[in-house]
């Protein structure tokens, strides 16, 4: 497998910017197997910092390396979920969320196939605070009493007609790990909870540990303005909600024929219902459409690209017109902050604006 980034047309710099939000998943035989990518935004804006249910914190895209003819799609929210979070723990967004995995499959920046996941609240019992009440050995078991169940929707817009499909219907997700006791086989449960999907490949919904390295002490000016407070991982121990598809190439690929079109682009994202509430007098409730909240494909664009007077703004835009956050890239912030924090020492020196090698990337 290949990754890299890909634009509508290379030859055009504004949207090859535009597609610094994608990560792109290579599917060319001649790539196949398993490659590193990178990923990680959490927190990343002002707004969705304070709706953690809908909040991307990584996306991975990549050949699965148990069965090489698939791809793996995964993304996860809610970031920095700790374990001794209960009563409660950390549920999916159910009425009024969804959660997309979208694929760019003609390279024009627009979703051609979206995964969409909605989740719905279940519990057994209001008569107790309990999340368990007692170990629970499968996704059907009794002592499980609260838990979340979802439908995946394939929404195909590769051809005339906009097409929707139901994928999953009703299938139980992996619930929180509240530990040993409670749950004796964690690894059992989250096996259960890969489920096959209508249309081939596999989906999943659940809980995971988070896999991404980063040493979130970068913001405490660059580890401390001396390196002093560096290598830390500080999202170990630490876990993610995550959402997942494994699907053959061709269910991905233009045209279905994954040889001749090697290339798509990658990035999920969320959505909240809007609702507007009227005066006292009318007593009316009014349930609008879903507007997007947050996304996320290359990772900390947002996080350290993007300012924060446009934060909020990436996160409710399309990669399509991602040219509008171009002055960002051709002229970044972080090399400023680390010339001034460390160039002094260290000779480093903000390399001269405008950076085409940053819009190549």
């Amino acid at each position: 497998m290949s990754t890299g980034v890909a634009g509508s047309s290379l030859q055009r710099r504004i949207v090859i910017a535009a597609m610094a939000a994608i990560l792109v998943a290579g599917l060319a035989a001649s790539a196949f197997g398993p490659s590193e990518s990178d990923a990680s935004s959490h927190r990343e804006a002002p707004l969705i910092s304070a709706d953690p249910q809908v909040d991307n914190t990584d996306v991975y895209a990549f050949v699965s390396p148990d069965d090489p003819d698939t791809v793996t799609i995964l993304s996860n929210f809610v970031p920095f979920e700790e374990p001794a979070g209960g009563p409660n723990f950390y549920p999916f967004g159910a009425k009024g969320a969804q959660y997309d995995l979208n694929v760019d499959n003609d390279h024009d920046a627009k979703a051609d196939l979206t995964y969409r996941f909605k989740f719905s609240d279940k519990r057994r019992s209001g008569d107790t605070f309990l999340y368990n009440n007692g170990a629970v050995t499968s996704l059907d078991d009794e002592n499980l009493n609260v838990f979340q169940t979802y439908d995946v929707n394939l929404i195909d817009r590769s051809g005339r007609r906009t097409k929707t499909s139901k994928l999953v219907n009703n299938a139980v997700a992996v619930p929180s790990n509240v530990g040993e006791a409670s749950m004796p086989d964690y690894a059992s449960l989250r096996d259960e909870g890969i489920v096959d999907m209508t249309e081939g490949g596999q989906a999943f919904a659940g809980q995971a540990d988070d896999p991404f390295f980063l040493d979130l002490r970068v913001f405490d000016l660059l580890y401390g303005a001396d390196f002093s407070e560096i290598g830390d991982d500080t999202l170990a121990g630490f876990s993610v909600n995550t959402i997942g598809i494994q699907v053959p190439m061709e269910n991905l690929a233009r045209n279905g024929n994954a040889e001749n079109n090697p290339i798509v682009g990658v990035w999920s994202d969320a959505a909240r219902q809007t609702v507007e509430v009227t005066g006292r007098k009318n007593h009316k409730r009014i349930t609008r459409p879903y507007k997007q909240v947050s996304r996320l494909g290359m990772p900390l664009v947002n996080e350290v690209v993007i300012p924060l007077e446009d934060k909020d703004k990436w996160n409710r835009s399309q990669p399509k017109d991602d040219g509008q956050f171009l002055e960002y890239v051709v002229e970044p912030e972080l090399p400023k902050l680390i010339e001034a924090i460390y160039g002094a020492a260290t000779g480093l020196e903000e390399p001269d604006p405008p950076r085409d090698d940053l819009v190549s990337v």
